[in-house]
């Protein structure tokens, strides 16, 4: 009969280093996810934050008009974009709460522009506002327009179409996440504000609204830093049309690097929304701070 051979115990160095790893597993974790922090985030932003370090860069900008009209059309997508979306979104987020059959069956089909891939849905309804052959246009005209709307040469209808693209395609992620908090709230606080007499706008108001609000807050900031770095929306509905004036930063940044080939102007203009940038992640994360914390 065969026996199994003594099992050796490790000694010297093999001990110390199994006593080493026994006794700080947490690193053996940890250490892969340094390693591709530091390849994945540290480097290419220190790298960015090199190229962008001429300060000439920032004047050249501050010089351009174009940088300009980027700038207040970035901040038209955060203030309007962004706030109109999570309102109406609050809005259908009620509206999809209701307990009829139809109202579950059109969810599946409004949540489809958000589903979709947004290249392909953002081309095609740049194809529609093409003024010469466009379907927007084709219709008018069929319903008697003599001299519809020339959508993506005129700053004023192209900035509406990049917005309401923006909102048509954001608007059923927000209302999900909102729905959902709404689902969240017990039934036995509605039940005890309509024997309070709380219904209709005065439910809503003191305290659909307030059960909502910390969910809300911080939609509104994560959509806000989203919309910052939000290069599709305006590149593939007006291309920058007409002659520059509907870039935001995100756009106006890739054509100075890639387009025109000065890249240290085109990653200048993306390190002069760091500071906004920065505010938001601070709110955001004092936001989901008072969240755990369990504040309103």
């Amino acid at each position: 009969m065969l026996l199994a051979p003594p099992h050796k115990r490790p000694t010297g160095a093999r001990r110390t280093l199994r006593s080493y790893i026994r006794i700080n597993d947490p690193w053996v974790f940890v250490l892969p996810y340094l390693a591709g922090a530091a390849f994945l985030i540290v480097y290419p932003v220190g790298y960015g934050f090199w190229i962008g370090r001429d300060p000439l860069n920032y004047l050249q900008l501050f010089g351009d008009p174009t940088y300009w009209a980027a700038a207040v059309n970035t901040l038209l997508f955060l203030g309007v974009g962004v706030n109109a979306t999570l309102l109406l979104a609050l809005v259908l987020s009620g509206f999809f709460a209701l307990r009829r059959w139809w109202v579950k069956a059109l969810l599946p089909v409004f949540i489809l522009p958000w589903a979709v891939p947004v290249v392909s849905a953002y081309l095609s309804i740049h194809w529609m506002l093409n003024s010469e052959i466009g379907m927007i246009n084709t219709i008018l005209r069929g319903i008697g327009v003599s001299s519809p709307p020339e959508w993506l040469n005129s700053y004023g209808w192209a900035i509406v179409a990049a917005l309401v693209s923006y909102i048509w395609h954001w608007l059923p992620f927000w209302t999900l996440i909102l729905l959902a908090a709404r689902m969240a709230i017990p039934n036995d606080v509605y039940e005890a504000a309509d024997v309070d007499g709380a219904t209709g706008i005065r439910r809503l108001v003191h305290i659909t609204f307030p059960l909502l609000r910390g969910t809300y807050l911080t939609s509104t900031l994560l959509a806000a830093i989203w919309t910052l770095s939000d290069y599709n929306t305006v590149h593939f509905i007006t291309g920058g049309a007409p002659g520059d004036t509907t870039h935001v930063l995100a756009t106006l940044g890739v054509d100075y690097a890639f387009d025109i080939g000065f890249i240290e102007l085109g990653v200048s203009v993306g390190l002069t929304a760091l500071p906004l940038i920065i505010i938001l992640i601070v709110l955001l994360v004092r936001r989901l701070k008072a969240d755990d914390g369990g504040l309103a």
